[in-house]
C-alpha cells in the first residue's frame, strides 16, 4: 500500500493522521490513548456529538485535537487523514466502515466488525477492491495471559493440547443498561457478541478453525434483555476441544485459562491489567513498564495436582502489550508489516458466533 485516498505516500516518515469515530468506553479508554502512544500515529480528529466528550478529549490530547459532530465531516476532508478508527456502537460498524472505505481511507473497526460473517466478508471484499487496509481491534490477542499461553504451546511445554477452557466472567447482578445490554437485535448486544468475540477469536488463533459448535445462552438477571450467561463448546478441526464461558452472573470466578495437554497443564487466574490501567488514566510509555502483573498472579504449569494446593511451577506471565496492535497498524500502512487482525479472521469468528446463536436457540450442535 502506497497511500490513502489523497495519494500521499505513507512511507515518508510523516506521522499518520487518525480520525476516531466514537468517544464512549471503547474510544476514550482504549483507542484514543493507544493511538496517541504509538510512534508514527497522531490523533487528529475525534467524532462525537457530545460536547462534554469533545472537551474531555481535548483536555487529554490537547487543544489542537479537532472535534466533529458527525463522521460525514471526515469523508469531506478524507485527503487530510490516513486512517479511520471506528469505536462507535456495534450497529454502526458496517455503515461507517463502508463509508470510510468508499472515501478511500484505511479502517480499523472495533470488535465485532459486523453482526454477521457475510457482512464482514462484504467489507473485506470492498477493502480488497479498493486496495485499502481493513483491520479489526481484537486487543485480547495482546493480553498477558494469552501471550504467555501462546508461548508455552509454541515451546511444546504442554505437549499436545487436548482441552482448553477460557473464562471471561464478571459479577454484575444488576444490568447497567445501554446498547450493549439491549435485547434489540439491531443493536448487536449481549455477551455472545461482546466478550464472546474475544474468547472465540483467541480459541481460533490458538487451535485453528472450528468444525462443530454447541452453545447455551441465558438471560439471568431481572430486567436484563440480552444474553448475560453464555457457554460455547468448540470442536476444532485439529481435534482440540475448547470450552468458553462469558458471564455477568458469576458469583465465584473461575480460572481465566485452563489448558490441558499430553505433558502438562497451564492454569491462570485473574485478568490482564491493561484495561484497568487505561481506565485509571495510566498511559503506555517507552520508559515505563506496561502490562506487568505481580508474581503472585502468575499462572502455574504442571501435572497431577491442583495449582491451588501447590501443584505445578509458577510461570512468569509475559507483559500485556496492547500498544503492539497500533504499532503493527502503522507498519502495515507504511508497507513494512502485515495487517495484525484481518476482516477474514473476524468473519471466521462470526461464523462461530452465528453457529452458537443457532445452537442455543434450537438445542443442536452445528457443523461448520
Amino acid at each position: 500500500m502506497t497511500g490513502t485516498g489523497s495519494g500521499t505516500p505513507l512511507h515518508d516518515g510523516t506521522p499518520l493522521r487518525v480520525g476516531l469515530v466514537g468517544y464512549g468506553l471503547a474510544g476514550s479508554v482504549f483507542h484514543a490513548p493507544l493511538i496517541a502512544a504509538t510512534d508514527g500515529l497522531v490523533l487528529d480528529t475525534v467524532v462525537t456529538s457530545n460536547p462534554e466528550r469533545q472537551e474531555q478529549a481535548r483536555a487529554e490530547f490537547g487543544d489542537e485535537l479537532r472535534a466533529a459532530a458527525s463522521a460525514d465531516e471526515l469523508w469531506e476532508r478524507a485527503d487530510e487523514l490516513d486512517l479511520i478508527v471506528i469505536a462507535s456502537p456495534n450497529k454502526t460498524h458496517v455503515p461507517l466502515a463502508t463509508a470510510a472505505l468508499k472515501a478511500g481511507l484505511p479502517v480499523v473497526v472495533d470488535k465485532p466488525i459486523a453482526g454477521t460473517a457475510a457482512e464482514a466478508r462484504e467489507l473485506a471484499a470492498l477493502a480488497d477492491e479498493r486496495g485499502l487496509l481493513l483491520s479489526v481491534f481484537q486487543n485480547r490477542r495482546w493480553d498477558n495471559d494469552f501471550r504467555t499461553l501462546r508461548r508455552l504451546i509454541a515451546d511444546g511445554e504442554l505437549g499436545d493440547v487436548w482441552r482448553f477452557e477460557s473464562r471471561f466472567e464478571r459479577w454484575r447482578p444488576r444490568p447497567k443498561g445501554g446498547w450493549r445490554e439491549s435485547g434489540n437485535p439491531e443493536e448487536i448486544g449481549g455477551l455472545l457478541y461482546d466478550l464472546g468475540s474475544h474468547v472465540v477469536d483467541q480459541a481460533l488463533v490458538l487451535f485453528g478453525p472450528a468444525a462443530r459448535v454447541y452453545a447455551e445462552t441465558d438471560v439471568r438477571r431481572p430486567g436484563a434483555e440480552a444474553d448475560d450467561d453464555t457457554f460455547i463448546a468448540l470442536t476444532h478441526a485439529s481435534g482440540v476441544r475448547s470450552h468458553l464461558y462469558v458471564s455477568a452472573t458469576t458469583a465465584q470466578l473461575g480460572p481465566r485459562f485452563r489448558a490441558l495437554g499430553s505433558q502438562a497443564g497451564y492454569v491462570k487466574y485473574g485478568l490482564d491489567p491493561q484495561e484497568a490501567a487505561l481506565r485509571d488514566g495510566k498511559r503506555p510509555a517507552s520508559d515505563t513498564p506496561w502490562g506487568v502483573e505481580p508474581e503472585s498472579l502468575w499462572g502455574r504449569v504442571g501435572s497431577g495436582e491442583s495449582p491451588l494446593t501447590g501443584g505445578g511451577r509458577p510461570t512468569p506471565t509475559l507483559p500485556g502489550d496492547y500498544p503492539a496492535y497500533y504499532a503493527a497498524i502503522a507498519d502495515a500502512l507504511r508497507g513494512t508489516g502485515e495487517n495484525p487482525v484481518t476482516a477474514h479472521e473476524a468473519a471466521a469468528a462470526l461464523d462461530v458466533i452465528e453457529a452458537a446463536r443457532r445452537s442455543a436457540r434450537d438445542g443442536v450442535t452445528v457443523t461448520l
